[in-house]
């Protein structure tokens, strides 16, 4: 028999799969108004608020780390609703996920769950590792793409074209939405508010370089380890 600290953390993993169905579910209903590029960061910011319910479970380490259960069959979803899939009738099963892979880069939310999935099954018990690698990448990244494709004017480029405005636009709100998070898992975890402001910056400086200088796509690994990274050592890997 599973006791209430089983059905507790098997109804969260529930709420989590169901909340990333609905949110696949909003992002091709609204797609059909927006752009795919608009309508693909609506889906990185919903999914990268997933953090935030870590904290609630208490299975989470090996073997029973389940936000790593969250994450991983979503590596598998999102490889097999992209053009390289090897099973191409899936694609017309799950459409709505299907038509925001289109555009950009075409294995990008491949990498995204790939880079979410690594960071759960280490860092489950410390959710707001996660969420320095994830937060910039859901929002930050979504502004620079949102803020470079309306008002983007001054353009440059290292490995890929960018501009400057998205820059800004990343930087800014790569800072606030860790911050935030730093905020919200204080109630949860031993974490100094002092240095948050500092360490927050940290991260939305490192994101924001990540971002500038790797090619479309990419960027959804190279943000997430590289912010996690910077954090782990800011912190002394504790």
């Amino acid at each position: 028999m599973l006791d209430a600290e089983a059905w507790t953390n098997l109804a969260l993993l529930g709420s989590c799969y169901g909340y990333i169905l609905i949110v696949i579910f909003v992002t091709g209903k609204i797609g059909r108004g927006l752009s795919r590029n608009s309508s693909r960061k609506f889906l990185h910011i919903m999914i990268g608020n997933l953090p935030f319910l870590i904290p609630f479970f208490s299975y989470n380490t090996f073997p029973l780390n389940f936000p790593f259960f969250v994450a991983v069959p979503f590596v598998f979803v999102t490889f097999l609703v992209s053009p390289y899939s090897p099973v191409k009738s899936l694609s017309r099963k799950i459409p709505e996920l299907t038509e925001v892979t289109k555009g950009g880069h075409q294995l990008g939310l491949v990498f995204y769950a790939i880079s979410y999935t690594v960071l759960a099954w280490f860092f489950s018990a410390k959710p707001y590792v996660i969420a320095a690698g994830i937060l910039p990448m859901a929002y930050g990244d979504a502004a620079a793409s949102l803020v470079g494709e309306k008002f983007g004017k001054q353009h440059f480029r290292i490995l890929a074209k960018k501009s400057l405005e998205g820059s800004i636009a990343m930087f800014a709100v790569s800072f606030v939405s860790f911050e935030v998070s730093l905020l919200f898992f204080s109630a949860f975890y031993p974490l100094s508010l002092f240095s948050s402001v500092l360490t927050a910056l940290a991260v939305a400086t490192v994101a924001t370089v990540a971002e500038a200088l790797t090619p479309r796509g990419f960027d959804n690994i190279t943000v997430p380890f590289l912010s996690a990274l910077l954090f782990l050592f800011l912190k002394g890997w504790a």
